[in-house]
């Protein structure tokens, strides 16, 4: 003869599946609820990187146009210099500050000499006392040009005494390191006026001093 559960026995094991299978749904809501919230959270994050990346590069590219656009401002040679001095590893910031140009009429070299005048000096004093002020750490090429008169070995020579002369004078007067300086001879290769004068080669018998940092 089968046994009959009670009524009562009936309602409470019904109560008990049917609260068993509330507590179950409602932790899997909470879960799901959960998770998406982590979702959205790691979501924000991956956002948050991605605009912070777009605004990186944005910037990086108004620097390079920035950059682009003052390099396509300097003259041949101070490019020339910059590259020089990037490959050799001597600048810091890799940054071109600025350029002066001591032309014979400043200078005074006379014809196929080298020596510094008492103008030359002066103006390398001004010269001095100007970039130790603003920039401590720059590094200078000194260029040396000629004029058309002679062999293009002799004024390549010539360029580059002219040039030595006045890192000479730099080094020994104002105290400027040497490993901060270096020289090179353009000749007659790089005129800025035809040679067609005396007045136009004075013009061409001159330095240029490249400030960089």
């Amino acid at each position: 003869m089968k046994k009959m559960m009670s009524p009562a026995l009936v309602v409470l094991l019904v109560a008990g599946l049917t609260l068993t299978g509330c507590a179950t749904k409602k932790f899997v809501e909470e879960q799901v609820t959960a998770a998406e919230e982590r979702g959205d959270a790691k979501i924000g994050e991956v956002q948050n990187s991605v605009e912070g990346n777009q605004k990186a590069i944005g910037d990086l590219e108004k620097t390079d146009a920035k950059f682009a656009k003052e390099l396509a401002a300097l003259s041949a040679t101070a490019k020339d210099a910059l590259q020089r001095a990037d490959e050799a590893g001597k600048l810091a910031k890799g940054k071109f500050l600025y350029e002066v140009t001591l032309t014979d009429n400043d200078v005074k070299f006379g014809f196929n000499k080298y020596n510094l005048s008492d103008e030359a000096k002066a103006a390398l004093d001004v010269f001095a006392g100007n970039v130790k002020k603003a920039n401590h750490n720059a590094y200078v090429e000194v260029q040396g040009h000629t004029d058309s008169i002679g062999s293009e070995k002799v004024n390549l020579e010539l360029g580059y005494k002219r040039a030595e002369k006045v890192m000479r004078y730099l080094n020994m007067e104002h105290g400027f390191p040497l490993h901060r300086m270096n020289v090179i001879s353009y000749g007659e290769f790089n005129p800025i006026v035809e040679n067609d004068s005396r007045e136009a080669r004075a013009q061409n018998r001159r330095v240029t001093l490249i400030v960089m940092e």
